[in-house]
């Protein structure tokens, strides 16, 4: 269980990726509510192996749970992670930046944060979970090739923001949330309500199976995306990229 202190926050300049150091201090027994924060990285990754930009300006932090939970439960705690990563948006920039299943926010439809959650199990129980949180803070995208798809606060704001005070205030948020969660809370309802592309027509692209397309009508409380297609069918997608259409 969780710690009466419930994080440690290490700061590095510089890594490799967060998530790859936070999961050997795991298996070598680190406690629950180490976290780690680098300026920058170098391997960064993001959902599905991709290649995650971490340059200089950005908030990447990695932090260590350990919820005594079925392993069916554990895709809820990136819910509580993006809903945190809002509350810090919210507290530090005034701004609210929109969840995009399954791990993604959004601000006016380009990419803000990406959240990458790495399960640890035994049989049917989690052992534990490592989760990062990429965010793009001081970034500036304007002469990027990355201009019609990424933004950050900086450029939400016109303003300088202190990675480190986003850092604490995002972690602050998320062992808030995560108390009520341990205690049987689900996220489900709050992550669910302004969850892009619910409400949507899109496609499904989900190698080596055909694409899907349909209408999406909702996320189930485990965090599959639910889809009807033309036929009337329903679908529930775990993982795949979602193109409007």
């Amino acid at each position: 269980m969780m710690k009466a202190q419930p994080y440690t926050l290490i700061h590095l300049k510089r890594v490799s990726s967060t998530q790859d150091w936070l999961r050997e201090w795991a298996q070598m027994g680190a406690q629950e509510g180490l976290a780690l924060l680098a300026d920058e990285q170098y391997a960064g990754r993001g959902r599905l192996s991709r290649r995650w930009e971490s340059p200089p300006g950005g908030l990447y932090l990695s932090i260590l749970l350990k919820p005594e939970i079925p392993l069916a439960l554990a895709s809820r705690l990136t819910m509580l992670v993006s809903l945190a990563a809002i509350d810090a948006c919210k507290d530090i920039a005034h701004i609210r930046p929109t969840p995009k299943w399954p791990n993604d926010l959004l601000a006016h439809g380009k990419k803000l944060a990406g959240v990458l959650t790495e399960l640890h199990s035994s049989g049917s129980h989690l052992e534990f979970a490592i989760i990062g949180l990429g965010m793009n803070v001081n970034n500036d995208f304007t002469q990027s090739p990355l201009h019609d798809t990424a933004i950050s606060l900086k450029m939400l704001t016109n303003k300088h923001h202190d990675v480190n005070i986003l850092a604490k205030t995002f972690l602050d948020a998320l062992f808030s949330r995560y108390l009520t969660f341990i205690q049987g809370e689900s996220p489900h309802l709050e992550w669910a309500q302004r969850l892009e592309p619910v409400g949507r027509r899109v496609r499904v692209e989900h190698p080596p199976r055909a694409p899907l397309e349909g209408l999406v009508t909702g996320v189930s409380p485990d965090g599959a995306l639910l889809i009807i297609d033309d036929a009337g069918q329903e679908h529930a997608i775990w993982a795949g990229d979602i193109i409007p259409v």
